[in-house]
């Protein structure tokens, strides 16, 4: 069975087209591939499986790809940083992605804390914790931040045993 991918107008294509070599020569010159690679990653990092929720909506930002992005604001944040991702495997001798467009940004979502609370539980089968997720827990400046905003949950839902 064939993939339906969504559909966009012509001049959403249009802006795709112009904001290609843009996202490219920015990639290529400012060498930030594995910027642009982490983010795509990381944005479309936040589907889950068991609800089939969440997924690249544009819920992030960096301040590098502004200027671009401004120039073309009838492109989502999804679609702009998927591209972007996209542009920074083939920059730097990676194979030819496919690009679909047609994802929405989600205007705003929830902040949930249960990042925090995956990272704290430690290991878990099938859950991907890059060494860079796990500095977090070790950062001198940001695990007090992370630890007060975990000030509400019970001990129990941090997976400690009931004090």
């Amino acid at each position: 069975m064939a993939k339906s991918y969504p559909t966009v107008s012509a001049e959403y294509e249009q802006a795709l087209e112009k904001s290609k070599r843009k996202l490219r020569g920015l990639i290529a010159e400012k060498n930030c591939a594995p910027i642009m690679l982490r983010l795509a990653w990381h944005s479309a990092g936040t589907y889950e499986a068991a609800t089939k929720t969440g997924g690249p909506f544009g819920t992030m930002t960096h301040k590098l790809l502004e200027p671009i992005k401004e120039q073309f604001s009838i492109l989502s944040y999804a679609d702009f940083y998927q591209l972007a991702g996209v542009f920074a495997v083939e920059v730097t001798g990676g194979p030819e992605i496919p690009f679909h467009p047609g994802r929405k940004d989600k205007p705003e979502l929830p902040v949930t804390i249960s990042y925090f609370k995956e990272l704290l539980r430690g290991e878990k089968e099938g859950l991907l914790q890059l060494p860079s997720d796990k500095a977090l827990l070790s950062d001198p400046a940001f695990r007090p931040l992370m630890l007060s905003s975990l000030t509400t949950l019970k001990l129990s839902e941090l997976g400690f045993a009931d004090a």
